[in-house]
């Protein structure tokens, strides 16, 4: 049977190969580098979107590895409302989406803040308002205890065909393990602060000190950590993103790592990867942003009503589909003939066309001049 990392005398003594990594370390503190100066190159506004429209990505993903589905709008609005931001369509969010927010928001715009148990207790109930996970009762802003989850393990398969892919340390000993996490996390240590990211990710997960959201913690404490390696409560890539694109590869070397060695060099390696790949997809973020900023600041002289706003962001985003009246209404929660209205008057300020397709819908396109 494999023994579990935490198990290991040594525990949690993680070593790992800095020759071999020193290359990966040299070329994302390169492309951060160049990133951070690229933003600030273009101005107080445009890193303020850029930086709502990662953030909003970080909260929708993170979520989504997870298979949880959050509405953008909400998280975008959330977002914004909390940063004080004066941006078009904000609409009300439901309250696992301000939960979620809060949690994000506090690691990465208050990364200079010491890690303490009772943050980690507030990040956690905010994750879970109703003290419920889906359908079950948890133990919601504090560690897990033993009376009915030891041992705590993550399963997959059918009931009675099940494989155990990872089992946690018991309840009892939480207070201990997360006790030297933290200390560790808030010292400061000659470790590079990327790989400290990752360091502190596998750590927590694999301590997996709650009931649930663990993963999402986890990839929060990274970001702050992220946040303190940039010196910047900005945020301007999306570790949560990527992740979520190699969301097999990410549990497939994290159940790798979580066995036999604190050799933990191949899990730094992907994490790197993982994260340089991340700041590379940060060219098609600032793509959009621009778009939008360009597009806000040519119409800023146009009147719009909070439909229009909230329907013009998501044509800006990138549409799923064709966009019809139909498709509006039901978007919006307006009526169609209020859906007409709105698309009508746009239509006459020059923002939208029709599109040439014929088809038994008519559908719409942003005018592109």
């Amino acid at each position: 049977m494999d023994r579990y990392i935490h198990q290991l005398k040594d525990w949690p003594e993680f070593h790992w190969d800095l020759e071999k990594l020193g290359p990966q370390v040299a070329q994302v503190r390169h492309r951060q580098g160049r990133l951070l100066g690229r933003m600030e190159g273009l101005g107080f506004g445009l890193q303020a979107e850029a930086s709502l429209h990662t953030l909003t990505l970080d909260v929708l993903k993170s979520s989504e590895i997870e298979g949880e589905l959050l509405n953008p709008d909400q998280v975008r609005s959330s977002i914004a409302r909390r940063l004080g931001m004066d941006v078009a369509g904000l609409i009300p969010a439901d309250r696992n989406v301000e939960g979620v927010v809060e949690l994000m928001l506090d690691g990465t715009q208050n990364y200079k803040t010491e890690l303490t148990d009772e943050r980690l207790f507030g990040w956690h109930a905010a994750l879970f308002p109703t003290g419920r996970s889906g359908m079950h009762k948890i133990v919601v802003g504090n560690w897990r205890d033993n009376e009915r989850n030891d041992p705590m393990q993550l399963v997959s398969g059918a009931m009675g065909k099940q494989k155990v892919h990872y089992q946690a340390p018991d309840a009892e000993l939480l207070n201990d393990e997360m006790n030297a996490f933290i200390k560790w996390f808030n010292k400061q240590t000659t470790i590079d602060s990327v790989i400290k990211a990752a360091i502190a990710h596998l750590w927590f997960v694999t301590i997996h000190p709650f009931d649930d959201g663990n993963g999402r913690i986890a990839r929060a404490i990274a970001d702050m950590q992220l946040a303190r390696s940039d010196g910047n409560n900005q945020r301007f890539y999306s570790m949560s993103a990527q992740i979520r694109k190699e969301r097999n590869a990410y549990y497939d070397i994290l159940e790798e790592t979580q066995k036999e060695s604190l050799d933990i060099t191949a899990w730094l390696e992907w994490f790197l990867g993982c994260l340089d790949r991340a700041l590379i997809a940060t060219d098609e973020t600032l793509a959009v942003v621009m778009q939008k900023a360009k597009f806000w600041e040519k119409n800023s002289a146009i009147s719009f009503n909070e439909r229009q706003k909230q329907m013009l962001n998501k044509l800006l985003d990138g549409f799923d589909g064709k966009l019809t009246s139909s498709k509006w209404a039901k978007i919006a929660k307006c009526s169609s003939d209020t859906a007409i209205r709105d698309i009508n008057d746009l239509l006459q300020k020059n923002i939208l066309i029709k599109e040439p397709a014929g088809g038994r819908s008519t559908s719409y396109i942003l005018r592109n001049d």
